[in-house]
């Protein structure tokens, strides 16, 4: 069970007198639960729209699954984040069964590699990498080699009786 889970979001304004049917925004927001979930959203469209929650609404708040969860995928995410010396871009790419253990695996990788929180985190876009020629990252390249094969060096034979007449081979 993944930690993070995709939530489609979506709010509007308060119908008023002015604007009766105000314009429906929808985004596409990585959370634990739906309470974190709207919470992102009102803190993403307060940013990007002069509207905040006491003047709108949440229409709705539905989870989203993965179409194929059981399928190997490569995910590229985009992505902004603060750091102590100013804000980042950068592109990411994982190798995960769905978008929400690729962006649960982002978020421990930039925690691990670039100290960032949650917090700072701004996810711009997750997409599905379909074709291999588009993999950009040598250690995304790697996995998709044709016949790939992990070999087991050093294997210990099982041994056919308790008494064996040479010490066993492990290296061959």
């Amino acid at each position: 069970m993944a930690r993070f889970t995709e939530y489609l979001v979506i709010g509007r304004h308060l119908p008023t007198e002015r604007e009766p049917t105000p314009n429906l925004y929808r985004m596409r927001i990585f959370a634990p639960n739906p309470t974190v979930a709207k919470s992102r959203f009102w803190y993403f469209v307060r940013q990007l729209r002069k509207m905040k929650r006491a003047t709108g609404e949440i229409v709705a708040c539905h989870e989203i699954h993965e179409a194929k969860p059981l399928k190997v995928k490569n995910f590229g995410i985009w992505l902004r984040y603060n750091s102590r010396s100013g804000t980042h871009n950068m592109y990411k790419e994982y190798r995960e069964l769905s978008r929400a253990e690729a962006v649960e695996h982002m978020y421990q990788d930039m925690a691990a590699r670039h100290r960032a929180r949650f917090a700072s985190i701004h996810i711009l876009k997750v997409s599905e990498v379909e074709k291999t020629s588009d993999i950009r990252r040598s250690y995304i390249k790697q996995l998709v080699t044709p016949n790939l094969r992990f070999p087991l060096p050093h294997r210990r034979p099982v041994a056919r009786s308790v008494f064996a007449g040479q010490r066993p081979s492990t290296w061959a």
